[in-house]
């Protein structure tokens, strides 16, 4: 996949692709339908499948203070991207220009002249332009008057959820969404993050040096901070693996600040991986989510932390092996 991120600098063989529009954090059901539209169109009229996103997200932008919210860092976004079928990333720089751009300017300035669109897929909540001016409506109806075309996707439904509802559910609530997504993390619930987005939520990152203390009590740990990912509910959790070797491994992780030893001013992520005694620091890891086993506590001392790590490794063990056996017999 080709990352353009000056619209200035763009080579003419980038021009004219079928692009979907929007943050896409997370890259969940609902964006890849979005995505899925623009894919089908370009296929169907021999053109490049791209997508229009920014960076910073907008909320970075416009509340820099806000706690960490991310559901995917930039390399696994482009990954989940990569998956869907992109062949063009054009990542807008998010800076006060481009927040001040009235949505008809956008359309007319951005995505006709710099990028050079030939059609654009959006959801149905998608808003752009000053204040937030900027409506579906409006995407198609400026597109199509400079005779280009634009597609607007209906919200995507988690069937399976409104059905155990029952018929009397709010459609609203079964909305796949970044939201919902976050409401589960929240709330220690990867699993049903994992159906939101289609695949486990995930945390990457290089392994850092940490202050060695689990190898003292035979569970040593890879050491990742979180960089801008939203934190899911504090605790152990099932985890598998990716970058240890050529395949995901099991493991048992904890996100959280680690009140037992004193805490963390930051939560941080150590992983335990199974049956694994080679060195990883400044290895780059992905981090699966498969599991919540406990809530994080505080420990009387280093030997009951070193108990309830062992009975917390052999509880990680019986789940991820329940998933597989589930996943297998699907």
């Amino acid at each position: 996949m080709l990352l353009y991120r000056d619209r200035r600098l763009l080579p003419e063989a980038a021009r004219g692709a079928v692009a979907a529009i929007g943050n896409f954090d997370g890259v969940h059901l609902g964006h890849r339908k979005v995505i899925g539209e623009a894919v089908r169109r370009a296929r169907e009229t021999g053109r490049k499948a791209a997508i229009v996103t920014f960076e910073p997200h907008p909320r970075r932008f416009f509340k820099p203070d806000l706690p960490p919210f991310l559901l995917a860092g930039p390399r696994l976004k482009v990954e989940a991207l990569r998956a869907c079928g992109v062949e063009i990333c054009f990542a807008l720089r998010f800076d006060a220009a481009l927040a001040a751009m009235p949505a008809e300017a956008f359309v007319r300035e951005v995505l006709i002249d710099a990028l050079g669109l030939a059609a654009v897929v959006a959801g149905y909540d998608f808003v752009f332009g000053k204040g937030r001016g900027g409506t579906p409506e409006t995407l198609v109806a400026a597109m199509r008057a400079a005779g280009r075309e634009a597609a607007i996707v209906p919200a995507a439904l988690d069937a399976a959820a409104a059905a155990r509802a029952g018929l009397d559910g709010d459609p609203e609530a079964f909305v796949y969404s970044s939201t919902a997504v976050r409401e589960a993390l929240k709330l220690g619930d990867p699993r049903a993050a994992a159906r939101i987005l289609g695949r486990p939520f995930a945390i990457d990152g290089r392994v850092r040096k940490g202050d060695a203390r689990g190898r003292t009590i035979g569970f040593p740990t890879a050491n990742l901070a979180l960089d801008g990912y939203m934190p899911p509910k504090f605790g152990v959790y099932a985890v598998r693996v990716r970058g240890v070797l050529d395949h995901p491994v099991p493991g048992v992780a904890n996100l959280g600040v680690r009140p037992t030893v004193g805490g963390d001013p930051r939560p941080r992520l150590e992983v335990h991986v199974f049956d694994f005694a080679g060195d990883l620091y400044g290895k780059r890891l992905i981090v699966e989510f498969v599991d919540f086993l406990r809530a994080e506590r505080k420990f009387a001392g280093l030997e009951e932390l070193k108990a309830q790590i062992a009975s917390d490794a052999e509880a990680a063990r019986r789940a991820l092996a329940s998933q597989a056996l589930t996943s297998s017999s699907a």
